[in-house]
């Protein structure tokens, strides 16, 4: 499983469960025993439970607060979980808080700590505490970017070689915000990242740990470390082995690896060189491959000779090279031999290293660039089939790493693991979360399915664990974490997919209830836009708060927006000034994408994201899916331009599909449904089983092995608009009710 597009949350249908359950102060014995517990641990537990109610009451917040910490533990049934959850919040309404802050805890992390020395100086009289205060914070962030990311920056020890005039200007000089309506930020400033990433500051030093891993072929052994000064001997070396290539600055290198300390490595390398990253996902089929490096123009591509899963072996090199790729630099699987003769002109990983292997040790002296320049090409579905291909620049991963400090927490000593790929956004993103903030990263080199996975978490001592919905679901249903300690996790993080409230209130439980930050942004932002916080009470499958320095605005029918803090649903649009954010793509129109047909608000032209979205009465915000014709698939988000292409051709008897992501009945991912319209109207007899496997077949053969065709359904036309468009959100209604009502 990968993470790819930064998206998350979901409907919440806690309401409807709720009416299953009795209210806690009904629950007796007998009902506790119901669940498989034994009559005297059932008296016990309903004992403490009563003690609890009467001392908080039936069903608040703090009732739940009690119940989570003192009764529940991952040994007990989970459907026991479920019953007092659900029977605690019977009453209470939508958006029932599964996780609530306590002054102990939340005085530890960063955002407290900031808002104890500066709160007063930001808020004036209006502060009161940082978790009371936290909301007006997150608004003075959005209205003064210049003080907020200056105190930030200096948190994480963010070092420029050549600092900036200021820290935003709306638009250059003498030009109109509406021709620049991202702004300019840091202008005149040089950085680079990633020998941030390297240097020894107050957060850590040489002999401090920065990556811990392990394989699955070895999960019987101890994990292995690199520390901060091999870090830097690795990231130099392979600097100077990319310089002696010849290229010039600024050209294209493409990675197309697992995620593991060889490729964490090459990414820093090649920042850290001036170069740029071209990031390609290791489950692409030749052809997606290729088009990624078209799009490009990459001089060189790292990859590996096989990936090892288990008992397999999973060929990529070989799929490097059907794509056609410029000069490969190939990592053997095992020891040094290659399961395929290499192609002339290119490179084993030790005749690339060897020329320079006199350079080891010695510093690499970072060249330090301009702040708008490139540092990592990755791509995005468009609507149009093409990927969108999005420059991040020297400033998109301070943007990264603040999300981390601020949003999860992630700080010194943390360890910090999220099952990824550097061909996703979230792939960069965890270099930069962790090594920027002074904490270590945690790779796990195989699948994260499986109990190999969940030891290495508690090995580890992960205390910030990220997950996609789909991993969950599989942990659940397999029940792969049982017996293993997670309770070094401080919190969780949460992207990808939608979520499902049954299967993160079990995750939760699995930590001894720590809170699930729920994540929402895009590769184009290089982060989030909405998402969760330590200091504000957390609910299931929803947001807390907008981003630090993001503004979030729902509009109406017309287009406009609904006036800030009302409750309400719609298209989602963002305020177009946010560090880090996009202003430019290599392949397609970044205006017309993004704010071509936007409304304005007080002179600015609002940002398209593409979410439909709700603002509840609690202010809390769910995620309800696209409002265009993309999806998410297993974290990865493609357009339904590119599935059709590839169905379309499976079958001759096919006039057109339609692909579109249908949300299950109980909320959580979108499941994939092929709608299909046949030549022949009249046909009855095609085996529509058959027709889902011959899908299943093409789409992981051509477009990524990760994807699954969930359902067909066989339509006599596609609903379409006048100007012949596919009303692909009418299907997504329709075929959404359709499921509802099977339910029922």
């Amino acid at each position: 499983m990968l993470l790819g597009e930064v998206s998350g949350a979901t409907l919440d249908p806690t309401i409807t469960h709720m009416a299953y359950y009795k209210s806690l102060s009904s629950i007796t014995v007998s009902d506790i025993e119901s669940h498989g517990i034994a009559r005297e641990d059932a008296a016990t537990l309903h004992q403490g439970l009563a003690e609890i109610i009467e001392t908080h009451s039936n069903g608040t917040p703090a009732t739940w607060q009690h119940v989570s910490n003192s009764i529940l533990n991952p040994e007990l049934p989970f459907s026991f979980h479920q019953m007092l959850y659900y029977g605690c919040y019977k009453d209470y309404g939508p958006d029932p808080p599964a996780w609530i802050p306590n002054r102990e805890s939340a005085a530890l992390t960063n955002v407290w700590q900031l808002l104890e020395r500066k709160g007063e100086e930001f808020l004036g009289s209006a502060y009161k505490d940082p978790i009371t205060s936290f909301d007006d914070f997150q608004k003075f962030s959005v209205s003064n970017p210049e003080i907020y990311w200056k105190c930030v920056w200096d948190e994480m020890s963010i070092s420029f070689s050549k600092p900036p005039e200021c820290i935003l200007r709306d638009s250059p000089s003498g030009e109109s915000p509406l021709s620049h309506p991202s702004g300019q930020w840091l202008p005149g400033a040089s950085i680079n990242p990633a020998q941030n990433c390297l240097n020894v500051n107050g957060k850590r030093s040489l002999n401090d740990t920065v990556i811990i891993w392990r394989d699955e072929q070895h999960d019987d052994l101890p994990r292995q470390r690199m520390t901060l000064e091999e870090l830097r001997e690795e990231v130099w070396l392979v600097a100077y082995a990319l310089q002696s290539l010849g290229l010039e600055k600024g050209s294209a290198i493409a990675i197309d690896m697992p995620m593991n300390v060889k490729s964490v490595v090459i990414y820093l390398a090649i920042v850290l060189a001036s170069y740029v990253v071209v990031s390609i996902a290791d489950s692409f089929a030749a052809s997606e491959i290729s088009t990624r490096l078209k799009i490009s123009k990459a001089k060189v591509i790292f990859t590996q000779d096989l990936i090892m899963r288990g008992d397999k072996s999973i060929p990529l090199y070989s799929r490097v090279v059907d794509a056609q790729s410029p000069m490969a630099v190939v990592i053997p699987a095992k020891g040094s031999e290659f399961s395929m003769k290499l192609r002339n002109g290119d490179l084993s990983w030790h005749d690339f290293l060897e020329k320079v292997n006199n350079l080891k040790g010695k510093e690499f002296i970072a060249t330090e660039q301009p702040i708008e320049t490139f540092t990592n090409i990755l791509f995005s579905s468009g609507t149009t089939g093409d990927p969108k291909a999005i420059p991040w620049t020297n400033i998109t991963p301070l943007k990264a790493a603040a999300d981390a400090w601020c949003h999860m927490d992630v700080r010194k000593g943390d360890v910090v693991c999220w099952p990824t790929n550097l061909g996703w956004m979230m792939g960069p993103w965890l270099v930069y979360a962790s090594l920027l903030n002074g904490a270590s990263m945690a790779l796990y080199i195989g699948s994260p399915l499986g109990s190999g996975f969940a030891k290495f978490v508690q090995d580890a001592k992960v205390t910030m664990l990220g997950v996609i919905p789909s991993i969950v679901r599989s942990w659940r249903s397999t029940n792969s974490t049982s017996g293993y300690d997670w309770s070094s996790i401080r919190c969780f993080g949460s992207t990808g997919e939608a979520s499902n409230v049954d299967e993160y209130l079990w995750l939760m439980g699995r930590a001894l209830y720590k809170p699930i930050i729920e994540y929402c942004g895009g590769t184009e932002i290089g982060g989030g836009f909405v998402c969760g916080s330590l200091l504000q009470a957390q609910s299931l499958a929803a947001f807390s708060t907008p981003a630090m320095c993001c503004s979030l605005f729902i509009l109406d029918d017309e287009g406009l927006p609904i006036p800030q803090n009302v409750p309400g649903i719609g298209e989602l649009a963002l305020g177009p000034l946010m560090l880090g954010a996009s202003n430019t793509l290599l392949n397609a129109d970044h205006y017309g994408v993004y704010f071509k047909g936007m409304p304005l608000l007080n002179g600015k032209v609002l940002r398209r994201h593409g979410d439909v979205f709700e603002r509840t009465a609690k202010g809390y915000y769910h995620a309800h899916g696209r409002s265009d014709d993309t999806m998410n698939l297993g974290g990865i988000k493609v357009s339904s331009v590119e599935i059709e292409r590839i169905c379309n051709g499976v079958d001759s008897s096919i006039l057109e599909t339609a692909a579109i992501g249908v949300p299950p009945s109980g909320g959580g991912p979108e499941l994939l449904t092929i709608a299909v319209v046949f030549k022949d109207s009249n046909s009855t007899n095609q085996d529509l089983h058959q027709l889902r496997m011959s899908f299943n077949s093409a789409l992981q053969k051509k477009l990524n092995p990760l994807f699954r065709v969930s359902q067909v359904v066989t339509l006599p036309s596609l609903p379409r608009t006048a100007s012949n468009k596919v009303m692909r959100r009418v299907l997504r209604q329709q075929l959404s009710e359709t499921n509802q009502n099977s339910k029922i």
